[in-house]
């Protein structure tokens, strides 16, 4: 292993998006993780599109850099295996709905007993107290609950979830992030127990919100709907261009508002009562938007990209996947990376984020498949024989 972490070991038996990524985003600094899965059909990410010849390719992408085992913690000889395999590592990984290790005979006492020095995340939709805490929950449940569905979209139109579980990435960088503290807190206290980490899903997304509760409650506001327009700053919105190409243009400060002006050849605009400041400019959006439009629409975008950026003016296209592959910039930083994959070749990924000068880390394989690695952990690491492993699978422990 390389990277920043290597030396951490997590132990990975949550499901789904949120808590896998917070481990994987830690894997790819280092970190080495085992991602434990139930026999036969696996992680239930497997099953959402998109596949490739019945090949899951999401999973691949979201547990990679992970050993992976299968493992049936409900039976009694797995939770004896999983008993002995959890003090060999820093972190668990849980995302089960509040009391359900429990129920299998492993509340927090026993995990304490076990692996003192294990930090234990747990992830769930609401947290583990509250009238909430036993709801089952995807992302869009915790964008809808935190605020976020209720200021995207049209104000005329329906409240408009994103095209990707954004509320599952928010939760994994939480975890991770969460995860990361309590390394260091543990580090610096080596007589206490590890800590438990308590991560609600809606709560993370509620957090990204920042200052919508403090503008609720000093200024009565509830923040609706506004399009692509900006609430807090104008102009900013996105336009189209001659030839039809969509660019965002966000105008944030005074000086790139004024070399707007001067880049759309509407030097007046920037000395016009209705739009001289900021809170102006917010207030009259509509006039100023149907200005910036109709200058915008009588150019095509590379006339728009080259002035705008001779200006100094912030800008960007709307760009899709296929775009991105071609983007100068994203080659030039190798900002997407082949990984090796048993099953296709090479894949297709984003890479490591961020980038570290002397502890860079690195994308090794795609995710692994159902108890791939189950003969290396549970004969090697363990002791089990040959007999005994296939013993285990034939009563579908393993």
């Amino acid at each position: 292993m390389s990277g920043p972490l290597a030396g951490i070991r997590i132990l990975d038996i949550s499901t789904i998006i949120a808590g896998p990524w917070s481990s994987t985003l830690l894997a790819d600094l280092g970190a080495e993780v085992l991602k434990v899965e139930l026999p036969g059909a696996g992680d239930g990410l497997r099953a959402l599109a998109p596949h490739k010849d019945g090949i899951p390719l999401w999973w691949k992408v979201t547990n990679r850099n992970k050993r992976g085992i299968s493992l049936d913690l409900r039976k009694p000889a797995g939770k004896a295996l999983f008993e002995q395999l959890l003090p060999r590592y820093d972190v668990l990984v849980e995302n089960f709905r509040p009391g359900t290790l429990d129920k299998w005979g492993l509340p927090i006492d026993r995990l304490r007993e076990l692996a003192p020095r294990c930090v234990v995340l747990r992830v769930t939709g609401f947290g583990q107290t509250g009238p909430y805490k036993d709801r089952p929950g995807f992302a869009r449940v915790f964008e809808a609950m935190s605020g976020l569905l209720n200021i995207t979209g049209d104000p005329d139109r329906p409240p408009l979830h994103a095209g990707f579980p954004i509320a599952d990435a928010v939760g994994g960088l939480f975890g991770a992030l969460g995860i990361l503290a309590a390394l260091r807190h543990r580090d610096a206290t080596p007589n206490v127990p590890a800590q438990e980490i308590d991560l609600s899903m809606l709560e993370a997304m509620w957090r990204v919100l920042d200052f919508l509760p403090v503008e609720y409650q000093q200024l009565g506001v509830v923040r609706e709907r506004s399009g692509n327009n900006s609430q807090y700053s104008g102009p900013s919105n996105v336009y189209r261009a001659r030839d039809g190409r969509w660019v965002t243009i966000p105008a944030s400060t005074q000086a790139v508002f004024e070399r707007l002006c001067q880049a759309i050849d509407q030097p007046l605009l920037s000395i016009d009562p209705l739009f001289l400041t900021n809170p102006d400019r917010v207030r009259n959006r509509a006039a100023l938007d149907a200005v910036i439009g109709r200058a915008i629409g009588m150019l095509d975008y590379e006339s728009l990209a080259d002035v705008l950026e001779r200006h100094g003016v912030a800008f960007a296209p709307v760009q899709n996947t296929a775009d991105i592959f071609a983007d100068p910039h994203m080659q030039a930083r190798q900002a997407i990376i082949d990984v090796p994959d048993p099953d296709l070749g090479s894949l297709a990924m984003q890479a490591v984020v961020p980038r570290f000068s002397a502890t860079p880390g690195e994308v090794r394989c795609s995710g692994p498949s159902v108890g791939e690695h189950n003969s290396e952990v549970f004969c090697d690491e363990l002791g089990l024989t040959k007999a005994q492993l296939a013993d285990l699978k034939a009563r579908n422990v393993v």
